[in-house]
């Protein structure tokens, strides 16, 4: 069995501790809107210590831990042990793991899986994209008017809130609706197999979106960092998107 075979499996098995909820209650404030859980810590300790078992050399970033050590031109594990904590804290079924290995900065593997639902989105550089092995591909959509776009709110930096809100409005009066579903990583998964059509966020972090930018590209589609934020969607609608985004320029 492969590496990233082998990381699937300590994933899917990591999974059960969100549906076990055991520490969910035992929650650390890092901001007054950015919140830790024991379920978060455990996760992430649990699936560093196997990869780590598997190949010593690859180094790791976590959501929870201090990074400033890693070399991101070496390999590199990236990891969010529980993307949409506030969703986990509330019992609310949309959060995930969000996996990804990298080499010199090249995302070779990602994975996003979500306990809830048993839906694994996967994918490997140059090999494409899957969810529950059915190949992925991004929606065919050609204008914003056509499409149901998904916006974060990046609740973690409240000083943002009025450029987050006006982009989100000026989003919103040119696309069909948009969702707010509070997991990017679960978000950008579902932009790659065709249920939404373009995501951006303001502020986003390299483990929110690394796994699910591999299978957004693989899929077909375009996911680029902005400025510290992501922004992501079909190839069609990339331009007319970013148009409206930076509006108020």
């Amino acid at each position: 069995m492969d590496l990233f075979e082998t990381a699937k499996i300590i994933v899917l098995r990591a999974g059960q501790q969100l549906m076990d909820r055991d520490g969910a209650q035992e929650i650390s404030e890092k901001t007054e809107t950015d919140f830790v859980t024991a379920v978060d810590l455990r996760v992430q300790r649990m699936i560093f210590e196997e990869l780590s078992a598997l190949d010593p050399s690859v180094q790791f970033i976590g959501e929870e831990k201090d990074n400033c050590e890693v070399d991101r031109n070496g390999k590199v594990w990236i990891l969010d042990p529980v993307d949409g904590t506030t969703n986990f804290i509330h019992d609310f079924h949309h959060s995930v793991i969000s996996l990804a290995y990298a080499e010199q900065r090249v995302t070779k593997y990602g994975i996003v899986y979500c306990p809830y639902t048993g839906e694994v989105f996967e994918a490997r550089l140059g090999e494409g994209a899957w969810c529950n092995g059915v190949p992925m591909k991004v929606s065919q959509k050609t204008s914003l008017s056509q499409c149901l776009i998904s916006t974060g709110t990046s609740p973690a930096y409240r000083d943002c809130t009025d450029v987050t809100f006006a982009r989100m409005r000026r989003i919103f009066e040119r696309c069909q609706d948009i969702r707010r579903i509070g997991s990017a990583a679960l978000e950008l998964s579902y932009l790659a197999c065709g249920r939404l059509d373009g995501f951006y966020e303001e502020i986003l972090k390299l483990w929110d979106y690394a796994a699910a930018q591999l299978m957004i590209r693989e899929a077909g589609g375009i996911a680029v960092e902005y400025g510290e934020g992501f922004l992501a969607g079909t190839p069609k609608i990339m331009e007319e998107l970013r148009t409206v985004i930076e509006g108020d320029k």
